[in-house]
């Protein structure tokens, strides 16, 4: 089974980050929830998040994808954390998966990851970047990159995430128990 990890940041987008971890879980896929350092995470609309882990107790683990939750204060710290770059770069370089939302789009660009491919994000965060295609779309993919453009686009994204790593049938069993339609 996959494993997944999600980096925690203070001011991350709580509405992001809990249905991404909540969704993959349901899907049964292992997920590693990590904080930048040791402690709770008070997300964007002062939700209380307790990470299992730090990120430097994890980067020598190997991943099948990292998902990068939003909130332009987490994305920022995120895109300011060398280690988040160089474990991008890493994961780039061996054809992982890398998925980010909402301002987290953003910390791909910085690291270089996005030139040549086609992206979304929270409307305004990708303006400017050279050499990225934008997109308005809910949920772009271009190759191993997923991204997404917010809260409201979150359980798609964490669906799309879940048909990408188990397949079909079970994105199907898992949009199925939410009730969503």
């Amino acid at each position: 089974m996959a494993t997944i990890l999600v980096p925690l940041a203070q001011g991350c987008e709580e509405l992001e980050a809990v249905t991404i971890i909540d969704l993959l879980r349901r899907a049964g896929l292992t997920v590693v929830v990590a904080g930048l350092e040791v402690g709770t995470v008070t997300a964007s609309r002062g939700v209380i998040l307790l990470p299992e882990t730090t990120l430097t107790e994890v980067l020598d683990q190997d991943f099948d994808m990292v998902v990068l939750p939003g909130g332009l204060g987490g994305a920022q710290r995120l895109e300011a954390d060398r280690r988040i770059a160089a474990l991008l770069r890493r994961m780039a370089e061996q054809g992982r998966y890398i998925a980010a939302i909402c301002a987290a789009p953003r910390v791909l660009a910085g690291a270089g990851l996005l030139d040549n491919r086609e992206a979304t994000a929270y409307p305004g965060i990708l303006d400017g970047q050279a050499g990225i295609k934008t997109s308005s779309a809910a949920v772009v993919r271009d190759g191993t990159f997923i991204t997404s453009r917010g809260p409201g686009t979150a359980m798609d994204f964490a669906l799309i995430l879940i048909e990408i790593l188990c397949g079909r049938d079970q994105r199907d069993t898992v949009e199925a128990a939410l009730q969503r339609s």
